[in-house]
């Protein structure tokens, strides 16, 4: 039972609290901010020394060349419109006969209430080629996973590092085969277009930088870097660029390296969106840094340490701006920076905000409760027909009949 009235009086009795740590956030980036401009007027040679001298080998960031043509913490956005009209015409624009192509994923975990294990996987792909003479193309790909597919997890008792909560990751063989599904995917895509001019865009939905996986068993850790990494390397061997997008980050990458520089405390609770927020309208871009965080994860990704970059875009009007990653040869060419930033931001005004590429991908890709339940059936069906000895929950049969 769920009483909307005890919500609201329990939210009112701690009102206060919440309302502290919001003035807290805030009063934080205030105290950055000033330290935020002046690092940005520091030559990049006298950045790298200032960071040198603290003996903090991955202090969260590093300045790009940027850092010696910009002198600004934020890229402004000269476009001016006065209509959303006018922004979708600018739009249309930069995306004419130019490929944008995004991957995502859904699963169906296993469920303890079939005495027999099965899930899936689902991958999901959008590609707009953006011109009058080619249609779009979406499609999917669906996997079940087998018994002894699931029992992988079930028999390695280290499959979680010793001392991770094993109950904060559960179905985590399932997320793996969906990592991999959508890298894998994303490559394919990748290879098949290597030789087209102009190259695509690809759109990867989630952080190039892995620091969940330290979470993980050597074994699964080593799952998720090893597609990662091919996906990495397959974009500079064929020249297709990639960005990892992700919409709402905590990241603390920047605000860690703002605070080593200028010496004051860290301060907890604040990420590099919320530091950067007030400073940027919409469209701006931060500038674009090496991420250089303190994590062992970041250490293993072999040719590619030390080759992401990341920078922070502004897509909407009221929200933190979104965390764009870059594979390291990406930033080669700048005029090529520049014009995957408009891309990203013609595909936002197209998607209200949002990547319309992403957003499709993840319609296409998206598995429902309902979908959930449709698949059980089928399975429950599929075990009667071949004549396996399914036994399904009374629980969970009860469940099903009172919701």
């Amino acid at each position: 039972m769920f009483e909307r009235s005890r919500v609201i009086n329990a939210l009112e009795v701690k009102r206060d609290r919440f309302s502290g740590y919001q003035g807290t956030v805030h009063e934080r980036a205030r105290t950055l901010d000033g330290a935020l401009e002046q690092m940005a007027f520091l030559s990049r040679a006298e950045l790298e020394a200032r960071l040198k001298a603290t003996n903090v080998a991955r202090p969260g960031a590093l300045p790009t060349k940027e850092q010696d043509n910009v002198h600004a913490a934020v890229v402004k956005f000269d476009a001016d419109w006065h209509s959303h009209e006018e922004a979708r015409k600018w739009a249309k624009q930069v995306l004419r006969d130019r490929p944008t192509f995004a991957v995502d994923g859904s699963q169906i975990p296993h469920s303890r209430d079939f005495s027999i294990p099965v899930a899936a996987i689902q991958i999901g792909w959008f590609e707009n080629p953006h011109s009058p003479s080619q249609t779009y193309t979406k499609d999917l790909f669906f996997e079940v996973l087998t018994p002894d597919e699931l029992t992988t997890y079930e028999e390695n008792t280290d499959t979680l590092d010793p001392t991770a909560d094993v109950g904060a990751f559960p179905g985590i063989l399932v997320n793996l085969r969906r990592f991999e599904g959508e890298c894998h995917r994303m490559v394919t895509y990748m290879q098949e277009r290597a030789n087209c001019d102009p190259k695509p865009l690809c759109f990867f939905d989630g952080s190039l930088v892995l620091s969940f996986a330290r979470h993980l068993s050597p074994q699964l850790r080593q799952g998720y870097l090893d597609s990662l990494v091919n996906m990495l390397r397959t974009s500079q061997a064929t020249g297709v660029p990639l960005v990892g997008y992700v919409d709402t980050s905590y990241a603390r990458d920047l605000v860690t390296m703002l605070t080593l520089v200028s010496g004051l405390p860290t301060p907890a609770h604040l990420s590099d969106g919320v530091l950067l927020h007030s400073r940027m309208r919409w469209g701006d871009r931060s500038q674009l840094y090496w991420c250089a965080r303190d994590d062992e994860v970041l250490q293993l990704y072999e040719e590619q340490v030390g080759r992401i970059a990341f920078a922070y875009l502004k897509t909407g009007t009221m929200s933190p701006p979104a965390r764009v990653e870059f594979p390291g040869w990406v930033l080669e060419d700048q005029a090529r920076v520049e014009h995957i930033f408009d891309l990203i931001r013609a595909e936002c005004i197209v998607g209200n905000g949002y990547p319309y590429v992403l957003e499709t991908a993840d319609a296409v890709a998206v598995i429902s409760t309902e979908d959930r339940q449709r698949f059980y059936a089928i399975f429950q069906q599929f075990a009667k027909k071949e004549g396996l000895a399914l036994c399904y929950s009374r629980k969970a049969r009860s469940k099903a009949i009172r919701r």
